[in-house]
């Protein structure tokens, strides 16, 4: 690297930390992260994290805020191969196998069988085809930016908002069960079946008060 690329790198990542930001993700290895489910399901290729294979989930588990995160910004930048299905979820905790019973689904999908497509806050206010049309395409990298703030959840793709929840006062965790309920908890990325192919990466936190 010459000095030129490396002074632009420094100013970049000096950027980044001073706006509040850290990565979560080195991508070179799984350090921070464990994998609930099917070891064999996520990889590491071209500096992401590949999920392809039986159901699992890749919990992150690292220094930051010691794993445990209330109100914070997340974004993730995600492709999705044809017809693949994922997802990424917050105030969840481990699970050694199944899907995360705590805390909330982001929803990966653009083209999968699943009518609920990317970006909706899954089984508690989901979007369809025709709200994500033009902002996202399989084989393009996007971005999900989630919010988290009291009790408010804004999802967007990348950077338009196409999620914009508050949770009442009575909310029971909906069709989900108790556990979809705004508390606290680390982050996950879903690894859904064989059939589909998700890479997540630029995984990047910012804690909020």
């Amino acid at each position: 690297m010459n000095r030129l690329a490396l002074l632009l790198l420094l100013a970049a990542s000096t950027t980044f930390a001073q706006n509040g930001w850290t990565s979560l993700f080195n991508g070179k290895d799984f350090t921070g992260w464990k994998v609930g489910g099917d070891q064999n399901t996520f990889t590491i290729k071209d500096g992401a994290l590949v999920a392809n294979g039986m159901v699992a989930h890749a919990f992150y588990d690292g220094p930051v805020n010691n794993h445990d995160f209330k109100n914070f910004e997340l974004m993730v930048d995600v492709m999705t191969a044809p017809n693949s299905n994922g997802g990424v979820y917050f105030h969840t905790e481990y699970q050694e196998k199944g899907f995360p019973k705590k805390g909330f689904e982001v929803q990966v999908n653009n083209t999968h069988g699943d009518p609920i497509k990317s970006g909706s806050l899954y089984h508690v206010k989901d979007i369809g085809a025709d709200d994500i049309k033009g902002i996202t395409e399989d084989n393009k990298w996007f971005t999900e930016h989630i919010i988290v703030k009291g009790n408010i959840v804004v999802i967007k793709l990348n950077g338009k908002e196409v999620v914009n929840w508050t949770q009442p006062d009575d909310w029971n965790g909906g069709r989900e069960g108790a556990g979809r309920a705004l508390s606290h908890g680390t982050f996950a990325l879903q690894g859904h079946d064989p059939k589909s192919t998700v890479h997540y990466k630029n995984i990047r936190v910012k804690p909020l008060p």
